[in-house]
């Protein structure tokens, strides 16, 4: 007889696989990365087929295969069906997915990332307007980075630690940012760069909104910064993610097309 084991997960991947089944990928809190198949979920009139959908938190029951697992049992606890009915909240969410599959381990409990994800899928079909999207999707990828021990120095000098002081009122004040030396760098102290070159050049503007994804809930006050700004900052986030885990964003593409960068 098969094993059998319990785990509450999120589908991030869905294929179909023969006629009938699909094969799921699903962040589950005590086991980690699985893949396991929905048997015959696209059947007509399947129990299985909502429950295979795209971000659908699952209660699950699956049965360890020689080859492969299966799933039993499912009973949906929550569903983001806001995410489905707009392309961009949809393409951020795919987004943040393909960040958290990055660093999901197998066999491994993962329930800090399936948190910090779940919570961010929901702030994300909470909002509206690209303005709000752009600003919870960078909030999201900034949090995955963090808890990936990753995230940028957007506080202080990468390469001096030392604050960084803002100047809104200078219309020409710039801050660097340097990909390979880990954060923002304060060109007004004009430091020795090394091999930590510029890659990006920020505005107060961008910077005040960079440096807003570093608290748990973004101000209101926050939304008020231009797409513009939130665009900037998406680019450098996806340049500095990708060097990091040493793969390409393969959703950045659709990222590019919805928001027209």
């Amino acid at each position: 007889m098969a094993k059998t084991y319990r785990a509450t997960g999120i589908n991030l991947k869905s294929m179909a696989l023969g006629e009938h089944d699909r094969l799921l990928t699903i962040l589950t809190k005590e086991c980690g990365l699985v893949k396991a198949v929905a048997a015959g979920a696209r059947k007509h009139r399947s129990s299985m087929a909502g429950r295979s959908g795209l971000f659908v938190v699952n209660d699950l029951l699956i049965a360890s295969g020689r080859s492969i697992d299966r799933v039993t049992q499912a009973e949906t606890i929550q569903s983001f069906v806001g995410l489905g009915q707009n392309l961009a909240k949809l393409t951020a969410a795919q987004y943040l997915a393909e960040l958290a599959l990055f660093q999901a381990l197998v066999a491994h409990p993962q329930e800090e990332l399936f948190l910090l994800l779940t919570e961010h899928l929901l702030r994300l079909q909470q909002v509206n307007g690209v303005k709000h999207i752009l600003a919870c999707l960078n909030h999201g990828t900034y949090h995955l980075l963090a808890i990936a021990g990753v995230a940028p120095q957007v506080h202080s000098c990468c390469l001096s630690q030392q604050p960084i002081a803002l100047m809104p009122e200078y219309s020409k004040w710039q801050a660097g940012f340097s990909i390979a030396g880990g954060g923002v760098v304060d060109l007004q102290t004009k430091p020795d760069l090394g091999d930590a070159k510029i890659s990006h050049f920020l505005t107060a503007t961008e910077l005040l909104a960079l440096q807003e994804l570093a608290q748990m809930d973004l101000s209101e006050d926050i939304f008020s910064i231009h797409v513009s700004a939130w665009l900037t900052v998406e680019r450098l986030l996806r340049a500095y993610a990708q060097y990091h885990f040493d793969r390409p964003i393969q959703s950045a593409a659709l990222i590019d097309s919805c928001f027209n960068l």
